[in-house]
């Protein structure tokens, strides 16, 4: 696996994607790329990058933005 894209609209990003990097670092996957997209605050973000999140997509993100983060991230397969 080499990456994660999570969208979450409810409000629950600071529980649910802490959780969800904390199971990925007990899984022994601390290396898979996780992003986010949906509605966070500002304010959130440098927690949530923190816990392991790569980057965060708010409204207003492309997906083309979304495809050129994951490519310059996730190693090529050989």
């Amino acid at each position: 696996m080499d990456a994660i894209g999570i969208s979450i609209l409810s409000g629950a990003h600071n529980t649910i994607v802490p959780r969800i990097c904390e199971l990925l670092r007990q899984q022994g996957l601390a290396d898979v790329l996780l992003i986010v997209g949906g509605i966070v605050p500002d304010e959130d973000i440098p927690a949530l990058k923190q816990a392991g999140v790569a980057e965060i997509f708010q409204p207003g993100a492309t997906t083309q933005q979304i495809v050129e983060f994951i490519r310059g991230h996730v190693r090529q397969s050989a």
